[in-house]
């Protein structure tokens, strides 16, 4: 319950310390013991392939999740989004269900660069799965579409653009999900303590699906 209520609702562990009349070490030693249970029941890429190959498709996306730093640490600092945090990449199926999370890797590192250095474009080549992403994944190989860039396009390449934004938009829903946990809004942990949190995220969102 405490490490549900870190999670959920981003409570500190003074606040939950006092709402569960325990001390503050106690707290935060219980919470730290169950996410780190409750990461080493997640999937690994290897295992997610499992399911990803049951799917018409997969929906591949990045997102940044907010950190308490300041402007000196500059591995941390998204040019994107002009803000520090942690990049995060995200597989969903067609519908945008939340399939797998990937590790944290500093917010400065391109989408492009994390899933190559995740192993999921090989991964995705290896299973014969196709993968609509965005423009963040240019130059990434065969499996993974993503829409023309340009802005004089001619009317079929801009059709194909509408489509496939309307597809992509569906990998929202799962951006949704995790943000749901308000925890992940801004992660004010180490950052070697955010991959086991993403982790029991994703343990618990299957659980309760």
């Amino acid at each position: 319950m405490l490490a549900l209520a870190h999670l959920r609702c981003g409570d500190t562990y003074a606040q939950l310390a006092a709402g569960f009349r325990i001390g503050t070490a106690t707290a935060y030693r219980y919470i730290r013991e169950a996410i780190d249970v409750l990461a080493a029941g997640a999937p690994t890429l290897d295992e997610a392939m499992k399911t990803v190959r049951t799917k018409a498709f997969v929906i591949l996306d990045g997102t940044l999740l907010p950190i308490d730093r300041i402007a000196a640490d500059t591995p941390y600092y998204s040019e994107e989004h002009k803000r520090h945090g942690m990049n995060v990449q995200v597989l969903t199926d067609p519908f945008g269900r939340l399939l797998w999370a990937s590790p944290a890797l500093p917010g400065s590192t391109h989408d492009l660069t994390a899933a190559r250095t995740h192993g999921i474009i090989d991964a995705l080549a290896e299973a014969g799965v196709k993968c609509w992403a965005d423009k963040a994944y240019q130059g990434a190989s065969r499996p993974v579409r993503v829409p023309f860039r340009g802005r004089r396009l001619k009317r079929w390449k801009r059709r194909h653009n509408s489509s496939h934004a309307k597809i992509r938009c569906l990998g929202e829903q799962a951006m949704a999900t995790l943000k749901g946990w308000r925890l992940l809004r801004k992660l004010r942990c180490s950052t070697n303590r955010i991959t086991d949190i993403v982790k029991a995220v994703l343990v618990l969102h299957h659980a309760s699906t």
